[in-house]
Parts: structure tokens; C-alpha cells; sequence
């Protein structure tokens, strides 16, 4: 079931957002769900560069490894 959420916007953003929604033939709704949607999925995911560089960097995957097998065996203690 879909939601209602109300924004409050200055007059510069809603042009702006309503500029860019017309530009792509979308109502404002859309235009501000699928822009915050691949925002979302763009700073939650490592990209193909990223996760090459992560593989391929031997001593963070041996504390990832280590810090994952801390955490199944709740050792330490949760920070932040």
C-alpha cells in the first residue's frame, strides 16, 4: 500500500525539482521517488571498481574475515 509523505520545499527547489520532472515527462512524485531510489542504491553498494579493489586488497578481506567471525561468535562490543 502506498504512502503519503509531505516535503517542504523553497520556491527555488520546487522549480528546480519540477524543472528536472518535466525534463524526464514525470510527475513530481516519481520524479522524486526514483531519484532518491538510485540514490540510495548508489551509496549502499560497492560498484564493480569498488568491489575490485576490496578483493583485491589481502589484509582488509583477512579483518573482514576476522571482524565477521567476532561478530558470529558476539564477541567485542557494538561502538557508535
Amino acid at each position: 500500500m502506498s504512502k503519503t509523505v509531505t516535503i517542504r520545499l523553497s520556491d527555488e527547489e520546487y522549480k528546480k525539482i519540477t524543472s528536472c520532472a518535466d525534463s524526464d515527462h514525470r510527475p513530481i512524485s516519481n520524479f522524486i521517488t526514483a531519484t532518491v531510489l538510485k540514490e540510495i542504491e548508489a551509496s549502499n553498494y560497492a560498484d564493480p571498481v569498488e568491489m575490485a579493489q576490496i578483493r583485491g586488497d589481502k589484509k582488509l578481506l583477512e579483518k573482514l574475515k576476522t571482524g565477521h567471525g567476532d561478530a558470529r561468535a558476539m564477541r567485542g562490543k557494538l561502538v557508535g
